[in-house]
């Protein structure tokens, strides 16, 4: 059912694609808008059912790694996490606050890499022919460059996913070093306290902002300031074509920020509440020999 639902709106979101470029009637488009709508409300249901499953997933990881950490020579109590230990406590915050740095770190990705190809794009278009004509004008000489602009994409989602998943990485890592395993616990509880809420709102909002964007411009609604028309006819589409501009912006807006929401914060946030969890499990016995798992700062510290 999770495969079917979260298939659903790609390809109707691809049919449009389609039918636009093949120069289809406009009420084909229409269609394919109604269908992709429709697609991204049943993403956001199937992207519930995936962040439920990495929590479980994360929440048994770290139940392994407690396991682990018995069977290895460590001087912590591990009858429990304790929130009112001062360490696991202000791990507790930094953990929570990880996914949120993640998230803004793969957003400004997103953005950094679309403004790359808008320039690329507006570099082809610039371009003119022995003849003065360019893309846009129908030029046979120019021909569009699209593997630069693949190039542009594909290097910068290596390039840029560098520092999110260095921090997912090291995060548990540094805290189980230099300040032991029970920080360790109070990272992994927050982070995926956080992470969960955070996907659920991502993905959520991100499929509503889109939907409004669709909403708006296809003139579904009532209300003619929340009705966008190209080219209005009408005095009453004339008179309210200021406002319903406005709308049209600031829905295209939303969906500038919507996408990155719930396509790839969203998304990626399932990795990072499994993944701190399976590093975790990994290095249980580095932490243990970190200080009897009381990270060498910490026993230092407290020695």
């Amino acid at each position: 059912t999770g495969l079917t639902i979260d298939g659903f709106g790609p390809i109707s979101d691809n049919a449009g694609g389609i039918a636009e470029m093949a120069e289809f009637p406009p009420d084909v488009r229409e269609r394919t808008d109604a269908l992709d709508a429709a697609g991204n409300t049943t993403a956001a249901i199937g992207k519930g059912f995936a962040i439920g499953s990495a929590a479980l997933v994360s929440l048994a990881l770290y139940g392994a790694f407690v396991v682990r950490l018995k069977s290895l020579d460590v001087d912590v109590d591990l009858s429990g996490v304790n929130v009112l230990e001062p360490i696991t406590f202000a791990f507790l915050l930094i953990g929570s606050m990880i996914p949120y740095w993640f998230a803004a770190l793969t957003m400004k990705s997103v953005g950094k890499a679309a403004g790359e190809m808008v320039e690329e794009v507006k570099r082809q278009f610039s371009l003119t022919d022995s003849q003065g004509k360019t893309i846009l004008t129908g030029s046979t000489e120019i021909k569009p460059d699209y593997d630069r602009c693949i190039s542009i994409s594909t290097k910068s989602s290596l390039k840029e996913m560098i520092a999110p998943g260095a921090l997912v990485i090291g995060s548990p890592l540094v805290a189980g070093t230099f300040f032991g395993v029970q920080a360790v616990f109070g990272l992994l509880t927050g982070s995926l306290v956080s992470s969960v809420q955070l996907a659920i709102s991502m993905s959520n909002s991100g499929g509503a902002w889109d939907n409004c964007k669709k909403y708006i411009k296809g003139g579904h609604s009532d209300d003619p300031e929340l009705r966008y028309v190209k080219n209005p006819k009408t005095e009453v589409e004339k008179a309210a074509a200021g406002k319903a501009r406005e709308a049209h912006d600031a829905a295209v807006q939303g969906d500038t920020v919507g996408d990155p929401f719930k396509d790839t914060s969203g998304p990626a946030l399932n990795i990072v509440m499994k993944l701190q969890a399976i590093v975790s499990l990994v290095f249980a016995a580095y932490f243990s020999a970190c200080g009897k798992g009381n990270g060498f700062l910490a026993s230092y510290l407290f020695q």
